[in-house]
């Protein structure tokens, strides 16, 4: 008999989230925006700026782990270099981005989705968002193929 996945893990019925543009995810603390060529060539055109230019004005290389990957630049307070009071680049933003906070670690138990909640006031309010929904961008992310930058 095969076991129902959905018994193991907690967010099978669902997490309520709503984005309230707070910014606690984008300031105030050192990190890293990963980016793909799709979330680079959608952040160009949508500044229209060519992406060695965009690349140039707007990112930096950070080697995690031996691995060199290309990220959103920050500034001194460790804001990310799009907040102005608000995303600057909302409809292009990275996919990094968009998925939050459904991504594996804040996913990997209830006790890490909630110490999440304590950092991020839109988790738990807002629409419920389905089991497949959190799925589908659990899988988007692990597909996606982050950009090593080449010197």
């Amino acid at each position: 008999m095969k076991s129902d996945d959905s018994q193991s893990i907690f967010w099978a019925k669902g997490l309520r989230f709503k984005c309230i543009s707070c910014g606690r995810c984008c300031r105030h603390e050192p990190g890293y925006v990963f980016l793909s060529a799709q979330d680079l060539r959608r952040l160009s055109r949508h500044l229209d700026l060519d992406e060695k230019t965009f690349t140039e004005t707007f990112c930096r290389e950070v080697n995690i782990g031996g691995v060199k990957r290309l990220s959103l630049n920050e500034t001194d307070a460790n804001d990310c270099v799009f907040w102005k009071n608000g995303c600057s680049v909302y409809r292009a933003r990275p996919l990094q981005c968009r998925t939050y906070p459904f991504w594996s670690g804040i996913l990997a138990s209830e006790d890490e989705w909630i110490r999440e909640s304590g950092e991020c006031p839109g988790i738990g309010i807002g629409p419920l968002h389905s089991k497949r929904r959190i799925a589908s961008n659990l899988k988007r992310k692990e597909r996606q193929v982050l950009i090593s930058p080449c010197r």
